[in-house]
């Protein structure tokens, strides 16, 4: 099975912001999704099961996100070369792999985000401490759709619930992200990661 994280929604936490926040625009949002290649940061996973894992997420945009979940789970999620690969530690097997595309995901991961694109927003709100879009692949609604919470002054991203194809959902909040770090492409190489694990 999938690792969580690219498969669903549960939680809608509180962020400690200033009540009454307005409704920030779907050009700011993805004026901000663009304004960083690199990023780095914490982050706790509420997965579809209710259990909770952290770890590490690392993106490099266009296309290229890994998550390393820490002990102890110790599972490792990578998106690159549009694949995403899920490897379980406790196998020793080749991850699980499928098309990045298929993904809610690929849509903040793209080279060019903009949310002004015909059908691909389907709510956009204020819930009082931060602003919601929830977005979906215009051409493809059946792969699923991410759900973006945000904070203004400055704009964040500080969590995403995704609802994958079969209708599970995992909720990924974010600690602050470092924006702009100097990251490689080891950490995106998916046959690398298999060569380095033996998994051939």
């Amino acid at each position: 099975m999938m690792k969580h994280l690219i498969l669903a929604p549960i939680l809608s936490l509180a962020l400690a912001v200033p009540a009454m926040a307005e409704k920030i625009s779907l050009a700011q949002i993805s004026n901000y999704l663009n304004s960083f290649q690199t990023a780095k940061g914490e982050f706790t996973q509420i997965n579809e099961d209710g259990s909770v894992t952290t770890g590490e997420i690392l993106i490099k945009r266009p296309g290229r996100v890994r998550f390393d979940y820490a002990p102890p789970d110790d599972s490792l999620v990578i998106a690159g070369g549009s694949q995403v690969a899920v490897f379980d530690p406790k196998s020793n097997v080749p991850p699980e792999q499928f098309p990045l595309s298929r993904t809610p995901l690929n849509l903040i991961l793209a080279r060019n985000v903009d949310f002004s694109r015909s059908n691909m927003v389907v709510a956009h709100r204020d819930d009082g401490t931060a602003t919601i879009v929830k977005v979906q692949d215009p051409q493809h609604p059946e792969y699923g759709n991410i759900q973006l919470k945000f904070t203004a002054n400055p704009v964040e991203l500080r969590q995403w619930i995704i609802t994958n194809d079969a209708g599970g959902q995992t909720t990924v909040i974010l600690g602050d992200l470092q924006k702009g770090v100097q990251i490689g492409a080891r950490p995106f190489n998916i046959p690398q990661e298999i060569q380095a694990r033996g998994l051939n």
